[in-house]
């Protein structure tokens, strides 16, 4: 009898240690298609920086792209996942919800709440800025947590 009740407890005891080690948002690019994500399996998690344009050859959307890209670390800091959409035609759910006209920046934070909405592309450094006044992340610092996570 003994060595079946170690075995249940042990086994047991592993699942939570299984369970830390796949987290969604652990294997989560920082750069998604809207496509490829719901909002819904980042809540709570993850803030949303939603990236709107007509076609990838917009200059703004180019230009916003490459201030992304160059502080993608600044960005997964403050668990942030950068979604994409560069088609229109392809009326996805997070382009019927927000509807944006042409090129669009939105930030969306962990509890859903859009943030920020922006029409010309920002530097990551005002972008921090802002997700650091957001009283969640506020809360994440004083917690200790770098990341929230």
């Amino acid at each position: 009898m003994k060595p079946i009740f170690a075995l249940v407890f042990l086994a047991f005891a592993a699942t939570p240690l299984l369970a830390q080690d796949r987290t969604p948002e652990a294997d989560m690019p920082v750069i998604v298609g809207a496509e490829e994500i719901d909002l819904d399996d980042i809540a709570w998690l993850k803030r949303a920086l939603v990236v709107f344009a007509d076609t990838p050859a917009d200059p703004r959307y180019v230009e916003q792209m490459g201030y992304l890209t160059a502080r993608l670390d600044a960005l997964a800091a403050r668990d942030v996942v950068v979604i994409t959409d560069t088609d229109p035609a392809a009326r996805s759910e997070l382009r019927r919800k927000l509807r944006p006209r042409g090129f669009a920046l939105v930030l969306i934070g962990k509890d859903g709440v859009i943030y920020l909405r922006k029409p010309a592309p920002w530097h990551v450094r005002e972008i921090t800025r802002s997700i650091d006044k957001l009283p969640m992340r506020q809360q994440e610092l004083r917690d200790g947590r770098a990341g929230g996570s």
